[in-house]
């Protein structure tokens, strides 16, 4: 359930992870099969040979997207990209290549899971030179989704590649990474920088962990959740705790209490930043079978911080 941004050169995979996400992640329970498969159904999306989805959606919009495709709304307000995301993961790949408008507006649908679009009346209100649409009723729709985004470290795409030379001058990589605003970053809990695959690595025959064996493990840790928010039924995962959730199970020990604080000095943490790096260790621990959080799941999930070590 936690935000997720790749950031590495073309070729390294962020794509191809984003797309393989879905495999790895729990099937729906009732109520979220439901409640999608009615977001789905206004638009007309529900497959032909079933009144209900089946598998958590996947929504990849391209970067010419408009507002209100992303959003929702129009002359006819319906749900956009991220509510057809709903219990699913909404994918978008070179992040900084979309509007910068529609981006800053994913701020509180990442922080809630619902997203309020206006309707606005067909007939505007001429006034000089300026057109007024007058508003003629608002909408809510619930858009709880995973996010997981991609972008390249500049925009030629090759800094810090072992194989491509960078030609991108000092100034085009700030303003390249600027397009992503820190409340927005500060949103998305893991940053995870990913490197070209060398010769060795694209011709090795060793087989890695198949989808299928990290979903059983990825199912365990979300029971573990399911019987941990068994009296807050609006919680499905960790990444959805507030304050007061945080406050009660991801208690820490004076040695994590430490590493947690220099880390906040360092690198100069928000303080959603440091409750984003509670839930991601709360969820490393999960999927390690550890009630407690130890001193590796909080340096794992510090890790994962990687652009606010850069600022």
């Amino acid at each position: 359930g936690h935000h997720v941004l790749f950031v590495g050169p073309p070729g390294s995979g962020k794509s191809m992870l984003a797309k393989r996400l879905p495999g790895i992640l729990p099937p729906m329970t009732e109520n979220e099969t439901l409640e999608t498969s009615r977001i789905h159904s206004i638009l007309g999306l529900l497959p032909s040979d079933s009144p209900l989805l089946k598998t958590r959606p996947f929504r990849s919009p391209h970067h010419t997207v408009s507002d209100a495709g992303l959003i929702g709304g129009g002359t006819n307000p319906g749900p956009g990209e991220i509510s057809l995301a709903h219990n699913g993961v909404l994918f978008l790949d070179e992040l900084p290549e979309y509007d910068r408008g529609a981006l800053e507006a994913l701020r509180q649908p990442l922080e809630d899971g619902f997203v309020s679009v206006v309707r606005i009346s067909a007939q505007p209100i001429e006034s000089g030179t300026v057109t007024i649409s007058r508003a003629s009723g608002s909408y809510t729709f619930p858009s709880r989704f995973m996010l997981i985004a991609a972008m390249n470290p500049c925009p030629c795409g090759h800094l810090g590649d072992r194989l491509h030379v960078c030609r991108c001058r000092q100034m085009q990589i700030q303003n390249y990474r600027a397009k992503i605003s820190g409340p927005l970053l500060d949103r998305i809990d893991l940053h995870v920088e990913l490197a070209a695959l060398t010769d060795d690595e694209l011709l090795s025959k060793n087989c890695s962990e198949s989808s299928r064996t990290i979903r059983e493990r990825v199912i365990a840790a979300r029971k573990i959740q399911t019987a941990r928010f068994g009296r807050s039924p609006k919680l499905t995962c960790n990444a959805q705790m507030e304050s007061a959730h945080i406050l009660k199970f991801c208690r820490l020990d004076v040695t994590t209490e430490t590493i947690l604080r220099h880390a906040i000095h360092e690198f100069g943490l928000s303080a959603r930043a440091y409750d984003r790096i509670l839930r991601v260790s709360r969820t490393i621990a999960d999927l390690a079978g550890s009630e407690e959080l130890k001193r590796e799941h909080i340096f794992e999930a510090i890790g994962y911080r990687a652009l606010d070590r850069r600022n």
